[in-house]
């Protein structure tokens, strides 16, 4: 099917980029902008972009690289991101 009219692109090449990209690095973030990229194309209007998408996230290679996972819940006490208790005005005037 083609997701990309603008450029001719179909969801073969979607997902033939983002398996390509997985095996060569497992590790790798990948992004619309490096399967453009992997495809020697560039965005042109952006009107593909929410079915392009929805064909990036179907594809069972496109995951969260193990490294990044659970990076949020894997610091203790990380939820405050370094703020003291109580740093909103509506907290403090509850507290006083």
């Amino acid at each position: 099917m083609i997701i990309c009219h603008c450029l001719q692109i179909s969801d073969h090449e979607i997902r033939a980029a983002v398996d390509w990209m997985r095996a060569s690095d497992p590790e790798t973030i990948i992004t619309p902008g490096k399967i453009y990229h992997a495809l020697g194309k560039r965005a042109d209007c952006g009107g593909c972009m929410p079915l392009f998408l929805d064909t990036m996230r179907s594809c069972d290679n496109l995951g969260v690289p193990p490294v990044i996972r659970g990076l949020r819940s894997g610091k203790e006490g990380a939820a405050h991101e370094g703020r003291r208790q109580g740093h909103r005005i509506s907290q403090r005037r509850a507290a006083v």
